[in-house]
């Protein structure tokens, strides 16, 4: 099994604040990402993007996160989705339901 710390980078772009998410995100991880999206929030970004193209394993911790985001933003007038995710990412979130919620429509 290989053990990757998560690695975030973000960047911020015609008004998109874009994060993009690398490695596992699990009990470990899961933290780090959620202060990253609350911090993106909290400066009032209306649009979250999450890439999670480089993501190679999303825990239940990991979920939690993502639906507390999201329903945060939708909360205050903003949106978050999830883009490039990856096989596992899009397995996971699709047995969970949460893939037509939160995935964007590019591939």
């Amino acid at each position: 099994m290989k053990d990757e710390a998560l690695v975030i980078t973000e960047s911020e772009s015609g008004g998109v604040y874009r994060i993009v998410a690398k490695g596992r995100v699990d009990s470990n991880s899961a933290d780090s990402l959620l202060f990253t999206l609350e911090n993106a929030l909290k400066k009032e970004h209306k649009t979250i993007i999450l890439n999670m193209l480089q993501v190679e394993y999303l825990s239940s911790v990991g979920i939690r996160v993502i639906l507390k985001i999201y329903k945060q933003a939708k909360d205050s007038g903003g949106d978050f989705k999830i883009e490039k995710p990856s096989e596992i990412v899009k397995n996971v979130l699709g047995m969970v339901a949460l893939n037509e919620m939160v995935l964007t429509g590019e591939p």
